[in-house]
């Protein structure tokens, strides 16, 4: 039975199935089959572990319901296959997210810290709401202090534990005193309407376990066997609920990969994997190397990039797959090339017949980059899905910012003067109600609402005429209009909007396309709005931004031709850019919502400084390393082959096409793995320039300068990383053999401490790559180099 629970894992896979008793870590690199190993662990507990133990007594977490769904109909399938029967053992499994999980302690044991257990779950809409109440109530304004900002740090105070107080004693910032008595008001309330938030799921469930005694002991005698998937994810507040159900018993199997850490920004503490062996002495660490996903080629140069990070534990990613092509890396002139270049490519490889669109995945770093390809796939006709994201035209933000032009360019838009007064500060003062009577006051005089509104304009003026010349306001032409039954606030308010509405139509007369971009956003104070102080305003900015590169491509026309041609070429992307989403389709994905997933062939775009890694990220080794996980995420979903691409100049933002520096990261590829050219189009401003002119921003290394000439001889197959059971390969020629292999660390009297990346036979030497830490890669002959193990 045993055999055949476990059947068909390598010997890794099977000792981390097979081990069930203390504490396990199982570093699963991308693509070695964690979630079958995990499966299967399961199963052989429930079946064949000696002693055999009780699914009641198990506890599984993970991060999402479906990767939980899956594991439990994959045991489930297991069992039967194996016992040869229906079993009932998988469903009295606990297994869920964390959330899930805590929900169901406090269903039953809220009462013993003074909880209703019939609480209500509040999601983000209802915090937002909480928080403005929270503000309001306090006496302030909702507008001044951002609720998603204050929502933000209440969030990451819970996170790590941190009571009110406990966060007001650390603030240091005039806001964070804000947000530290905004987030006392705000779990006020939520006690009042008994309702806890996401945080709170969490935070609670630890309280209820510190605060009593008895209750953390029984469920530490439920759950004598924890496991936890990807640990390398789990905040703080996570990290101690596990760690007090399984300290009396210890068997807790933590799964993860601390190269795949990359939600730092969600709280998430790559410390909890890297520490776990500290926490747990005892502990056994199963490494999972071999991979089933992609090619030798590919490994490698994940290897090489990630290499360079201190946060990490040692470990050799290999395969029995193929060697592979070559990594593609490309430098296009602009982000317009570059979403050419992709779409072409992926043209090409559909007509030879090598791979089908949705074999394809582009992953890019932030939401903002899928503008160009979404106009570029439209263009050449090939279909494509936006997954992790809104499409970027259907943004809530970039709709409001296309509301305004397009109300300015036809002002009878009765659906862009609604989405404007509902969304946007220019609407301020006025409500749904007052929309209503607005609408059925046009409507009695048979008028579109901005006419009703001119009408309503030029009887105040009349008003304001005779007021001056000290006659009564009345006239007998008021007679003409029917009456508007709204406070004067409120029609203060409609007057208000209509004179900025005219305004912004003199403007575009008078202005290119970018100024009334630019001057709308500012008068309108949209740009005031978004820009509220979250990550999550910044982003939506960044977003409005993007657009606002679009309206340069307009700007050599006059305003008053502009903004049309502008507006019919918006109209046909949100038009045209529908589609089944079960076609066969390439897929559009941020690199962090990539993760988990695989593709035959990966495009990785906007490899420049500033992007991967991020801007923010520039002055912080943590983040800094955050983002080179980042990229060796992106690196691994790639089965066959990998384009790395990157610009030569960059609009983003909303910025000037401005030159940019190829990202650091790019020069950790060693160059026997790289293919590398560009093809300028003809007549831009680099012309037939090579890669390689670029030796001011890449150093001037001879791997690089060769990337981009295509007159050189084909770079050399990659040297495959060495298995780990496997002490030497064999020489080629004489009887030669290798000393050293990839993932080794050593030790060079000039360039200090580095690791192996691969290594070969060159004649009758040994010829090492390897990565030195600040000294980048180096080629090395064995017999010259003095390289020491470490």
């Amino acid at each position: 039975m045993a055999a055949g629970i476990l059947d068909g894992l390598n010997p890794a896979q099977r000792d981390a199935a097979a081990t069930i008793e203390g504490p396990v870590l199982i570093l699963a690199g991308p693509g070695s089959g964690k979630t079958r190993v995990l499966t299967q662990r399961i199963a052989y507990m429930l079946s064949e572990a000696q002693p055999r133990i009780d699914a009641y007594n198990i506890l599984s977490v993970t991060f999402t319901n479906k990767a939980a769904r899956e594991m439990k109909e994959r045991t489930e399938k297991l069992l039967v296959k194996y016992l040869g029967q229906e079993n009932s053992a998988a469903k009295r499994l606990t297994l869920g997210t964390f959330h899930s999980f805590c929900v169901r302690v406090l269903r039953q044991d809220a009462n013993y810290i003074g909880l209703d257990r019939n609480f209500a779950i509040y999601d983000d809409d209802d915090q937002t709401a909480l928080v403005k109440s929270s503000l309001n109530s306090l006496g302030l304004s909702d507008k001044q202090y951002s609720p998603r900002a204050c929502l933000s740090m209440i969030s990451s105070a819970k996170n790590t534990l941190q009571e009110p107080r406990q966060f007001r004693e650390v603030a240091q910032t005039y806001f964070e005193e804000i947000a530290a008595r905004v987030y006392e008001r705000y779990q006020e309330l939520l006690r009042t309407n008994r309702a806890l938030d996401f945080d709170d799921l969490i935070g609670q469930t630890i309280r209820l376990l510190r605060e009593n005694k008895e209750v953390l002991e029984r469920y530490q005698e439920r759950y004598r066997y924890i496991m936890v998937d990807e640990y390398q994810d789990t905040n703080h507040a996570q990290y101690q609920l596990i760690h007090a159900l399984a300290d009396k018993y210890q068997n807790l199997c933590v799964v993860g990969d601390e190269n795949q850490s990359i939600y730092g920004w969600r709280a998430a503490d790559i410390r909890n994997i890297l520490n776990f062996e500290s926490d747990y002495p005892q502990a056994k660490v199963i490494a999972l190397e071999q991979n089933y996903r992609s090619t030798q080629t590919i490994l490698d140069a994940a290897t090489a990039i990630i290499a360079a990070n201190t946060q990490r534990k040692d470990k050799a990613l290999w395969t029995e797959n193929e060697s592979g092509r070559p990594i593609q890396v490309f430098e296009a002139y602009n982000e317009m090339e570059e979403a050419n270049y992709v779409v072409g490519e992926i043209d090409r490889l559909q007509v030879r017949g090598e791979f089908k669109p949705k074999d394809v995945a582009v992953l890019y770093r932030t939401n903002a980059q899928s503008r160009a390809l979404e106009e570029m796939f439209i263009r050449r006709g090939i279909p494509y899905q936006l997954i992790g994201g809104t499409r970027f035209y259907e943004r809530k933000e970039v709709k409001d910012a296309l509301a305004f032009l397009r109300l300015i360019q036809n002002p009878y838009d009765s659906i862009s003067f609604t989405r404007i007064i509902t969304n946007t500060p220019a609407g301020k003062g006025i409500g749904p109600r007052t929309l209503i009577d607005l609408s059925q006051w046009a409507n009695q005089m048979s008028l579109p609402i901005y006419v009703a509104l001119q009408l309503l304009q030029s009887q105040e003026a009349d008003k304001q005429t005779r007021r001056n010349a000290g006659e009564p306001e009345e006239s007998n032409e008021e007679d003409l209009l029917p009456p508007l039954n709204v406070a004067p606030k409120i029609r203060n308010a409609l007057l208000d909007f209509v004179n900025l509405l005219e305004a912004f139509i003199r403007a575009r007369g008078e202005m290119t396309l970018l100024e009334l971009f630019d001057y709308v956003m500012e008068k309108s104070g949209y740009e005031l709005s978004l820009r509220d102080g979250s990550e999550e305003g910044e982003e939506r900015w960044h977003n409005v931004q993007e657009l606002r590169t679009v309206c340069q491509e307009y700007n050599h026309m006059p305003g008053n031709d502009a903004l049309p041609a502008f507006m019919e070429d918006v109209a046909l992307v949100a038009d045209v850019d529908k589609f089944n989403p079960d076609a066969d389709a390439a897929t559009l994905i941020t690199l962090h919502a990539a993760k988990g997933l695989e593709f035959p062939v990966v495009f990785i775009v906007g490899l420049e400084e500033g992007i991967l890694p991020h801007s923010r990220s520039l002055e912080n080794e943590n983040q800094l390393e955050e983002e080179r996980r980042l990229l060796y995420v992106g690196i691994t979903r790639a089965k066959n082959r990998l384009y790395l691409v990157y610009a030569f100049r960059r609009s983003l933002y909303g910025g000037q096409n401005i030159p940019t520096k190829p990202s650091r990261f790019l020069l950790d590829l060693p160059s026997q793995l790289v293919k590398g050219y560009q093809q300028a189009p003809t007549g831009s401003p680099h012309g037939g320039r090579g890669t390689g002119s670029r030796d001011t921003l890449w150093g001037t290394d001879v791997n690089r300068t060769n990337w981009g000439n295509t007159t050189k001889p084909a770079p050399a197959k990659p040297a495959a990383l060495s298995k780990p059971a496997t002490p030497t390969r064999p020489a080629a020629t004489g009887n030669i053999s290798l000393k050293f292999k990839a993932g080794e660390k050593v030790l060079h009297p000039k360039f200090g401490k580095g690791m192996v990346v691969s290594s070969r036979i060159s004649g009758n030497d040994e010829e090492a790559t390897v990565a030195f830490e600040g000294q980048g890669i180096k080629k090395l002959m064995v017999s010259l180099a003095n390289l020491q193990k470490i």
